[in-house]
C-alpha cells in the first residue's frame, strides 16, 4: 500500500512493507510492518503554450525634488545731499545791521554704494561697502555792517559856501519852497561842494 503526500513542491513516497504470509525469518504475526520513506523533490513544470511570468516588486513612490536656493547679490549706488554751511563776516563799509549775501551756498552731493544680498528673489541684506564726496559743498558767507552814521553837527558854518551857512542835515533858501530844518538868505556864493542843493541853476550863486 502506497501513501502519497504533496507539499510545497516536494512529494514524499512512503512505502509500508507487510502483510499475511510474511516471508520466514522475518517477524512474526502481529509485530508492525518495517516503514521504508523516500524524499523527492520535484521541480515544477510549467504548462505547455505559457509562459511563467517574472516577479516584479512593487513600486515606491520617488521623493519630491527640492529646488536649490539661490543666493545673489548686486551694488546699489545711493547720492545724498550734503548741506552748505554758513558762514558771517562783518563789513564796515554798511551801515550797522545790514546784511548781503557774498557768495551764494551750493549743496554737495555724497555718493553712498551698498551691496544688497538677494535670497531666491528676495531681499535679505544691505549693507554700506563704500562711500566717497562726488561734489564738495560751497559755504554761503554773508556780511553784516557795522558802521554807525554820526549825525552832522548843527551850528558853524560850511566851508562850501560863502558867508555862514549853517551845518545841519538840511539847509533851504530862505521864503523857497524847502522844508529845513535850516535856512538861509542869499546871495551866496559855491566855492565847493553845493550839498544843499541851493544853486539851483548851477551858476555858482546860491539863493538868488
Amino acid at each position: 500500500m502506497l501513501l502519497l503526500r504533496a507539499a510545497l513542491g516536494s512529494v514524499a513516497v512512503v512505502a509500508l512493507v507487510g502483510g499475511c504470509g510474511a516471508d520466514s525469518g522475518t517477524s512474526g504475526a502481529g509485530e508492525p510492518a518495517a516503514i521504508a520513506s523516500v524524499q523527492v523533490s520535484v521541480t515544477p513544470t510549467p504548462v505547455p503554450g505559457t509562459t511563467s511570468a517574472p516577479v516584479v516588486p512593487p513600486r515606491t513612490s520617488a521623493a519630491p525634488k527640492v529646488k536649490p536656493s539661490v543666493t545673489t547679490t548686486k551694488e546699489v549706488v545711493e547720492l545724498k545731499v550734503i548741506p552748505f554751511k554758513k558762514k558771517t563776516v562783518t563789513d564796515d563799509s554798511l551801515a550797522k545791521g545790514e546784511r548781503t549775501i557774498l557768495t551764494a551756498g551750493v549743496n554737495g552731493t555724497r555718493r553712498l554704494v551698498y551691496r544688497i544680498t538677494y535670497l531666491n528673489g528676495a531681499q535679505t541684506d544691505k549693507r554700506l561697502v563704500r562711500q566717497e564726496v562726488a561734489k564738495e559743498p560751497r559755504s554761503q558767507v554773508t556780511a553784516v555792517g557795522t558802521k554807525v552814521e554820526e549825525p552832522e553837527e548843527s551850528g558853524g558854518c560850511d566851508p562850501n559856501y560863502s558867508g555862514c551857512v549853517p551845518i545841519a542835515s538840511d539847509v533851504d533858501c530862505s521864503g523857497g519852497s524847502g522844508n529845513g530844518p535850516e535856512y538861509v538868505d542869499g546871495p551866496i556864493d559855491v566855492i565847493g561842494s553845493d550839498k544843499y542843493r541851493l544853486d539851483a541853476d548851477r551858476d555858482g550863486i546860491a539863493c538868488e
